[in-house]
């Protein structure tokens, strides 16, 4: 079976493994000169399955709005006349119910952990290394934080995800590099999540599909999706059209407009996102153990003599422009937790767009299109669930049955009746 996947982001490197590991003639599109070049080229490196949840959560609204008067905030709203973006925010609003959030997130961890494990397991049969170290803090600086993190942590405990409420101390002595002046209350500690380099890892990945036959056809532009009869009969690109027996659609932020072209519409949007990467100057002084500031949404983690600093959130505003107070906000937090760890002036800033769905699950699966398939979607939340994703989707292409329940993960959710 010849399967072309479009997009080479992690999310498409990982489905066309899956694809090629399935036995199927798999050729992968990619309109930039390599894979991992944009979501996934320098985002926090967190696969933490017991971190994942929806944006959308009780209390969220009240809280973006807050954020509108702050200078340095980990949420920013940019209001315009676009449509989409009012339809996006409405349907945002209603899933953060308590009820559709507790919802939203089992979906999400449900892929989440089933994609670890199959990290888990091309990181044994490979040797990969891309830079991996477990553990992982939720970091609270007042007591207030801590005091409303009781629900996730009751979520958890009936997830049966292990973790651990640390006090001050205990949060030191886990990681010992914590500047002790910066205010902490205490931290959810989860051993088992990890974090790794997602680009290293795509790369590896992508060589070892290439090895195994897997063909990657990049600088190339899918411009249009041609259907007939409730098929997909070829895909026109800038180089020409490609025909195969069954597609992929893994384009991220791309996925929406080429969706809709052939007459799918889903609700996705980008949301921008911020990371600084600087040169470890005082290895003693820089994070073993990656940790999350719950106040402002920043991630810190070490990858290899690097420290990478990611967080914040752009709602609203197009063009990649970075924006100067989203990146004093990654270089505060850092400074915060680790003033003497890395030459922050070398710090190189990124930004990148996530392919955002209003209630947070991605889509994977059938589309109304019968050889059609969805990969997309997946948020802030690619890097932990790509791996599980492209097994999921190379499973029901080739007739097996997902080791997992799809249940809120497919099409089905928005009312879209797919092919059989």
């Amino acid at each position: 079976m010849k399967v072309v996947v479009v997009g080479a982001g992690i999310v498409g490197v990982c489905a066309a493994h899956a694809l090629r590991r399935a036995g199927c003639d798999v050729t992968v599109l990619e309109r930039r000169s390599g894979v991992a070049q944009e979501a996934s080229f320098a985002n926090a490196g967190v696969m933490a399955p017991g971190y994942v949840g929806p944006w959308a959560a009780p209390g969220m609204p009240r809280k973006v709005l807050s954020y509108l008067l702050r200078s340095e905030a980990p949420v920013v709203f940019r209001p315009s006349f676009d449509p989409a973006l009012w339809r996006w925010l409405r349907r945002w609003f209603r899933e953060c119910e308590l009820q559709r959030y507790r919802s939203n997130r089992e979906r999400m961890q449900r892929l989440a952990f089933y994609s670890q494990a199959e990290m888990r397991v091309l990181r044994t049969q490979y040797a990969l290394d891309y830079e991996q170290a477990s553990g992982y803090l939720q970091l609270y600086r007042t007591q207030r934080e801590l005091d409303a993190s009781a629900p996730v942590r009751a979520l958890l405990t009936e997830l049966g995800v292990r973790h651990a409420l640390a006090d001050a101390v205990q949060c030191r002595t886990l990681e010992p590099a914590l500047h002790e002046p910066t205010p902490l209350a205490g931290a959810l500690h989860l051993p088992d999540d990890e974090t790794g380099n997602c680009a290293f890892f795509a790369h590896q990945l992508k060589d070892i599909a290439l090895r195994e036959g897997a063909e990657f056809r990049f600088g190339v532009d899918v411009q249009r999706i041609e259907a007939a009869a409730g098929r997909v009969e070829c895909l026109h690109t800038s180089a020409g059209p490609l025909r195969a027996d069954a597609y992929v659609m893994a384009g991220g932020v791309d996925s929406a407009a080429l969706l809709a072209a052939a007459g799918i519409r889903i609700p996705l949007i980008a949301v921008k996102g911020y990371s600084a990467t600087a040169p470890i100057t005082a290895f003693d002084h820089a994070p073993f153990v990656s940790v999350m500031d719950e106040a402002y949404k920043v991630a810190i983690t070490r990858l290899g003599n690097r420290m990478r600093v990611a967080g914040t959130a752009e709602i609203g505003t197009r063009g990649m422009e970075p924006r100067d107070s989203a990146l004093r906000t990654l270089l505060k937090v850092a400074q915060d937790w680790f003033p003497y760890a890395a030459s922050y002036r070398q710090a190189k800033f990124w930004v990148g767009a996530r392919p955002m769905l209003p209630d947070g699950p991605p889509l994977l699966g059938r589309s109304p299109l019968a050889n059609f398939y969805l990969n997309t979607g997946h948020g802030s939340s690619g890097w932990v669930m790509a791996v599980g994703s492209g097994r999921v989707v190379a499973d029901l292409i080739t007739g097996r049955e997902p080791a997992i329940d799809l249940d809120g993960l497919t099409l089905a959710r928005y009312g879209v009746e797919v092919a059989g």
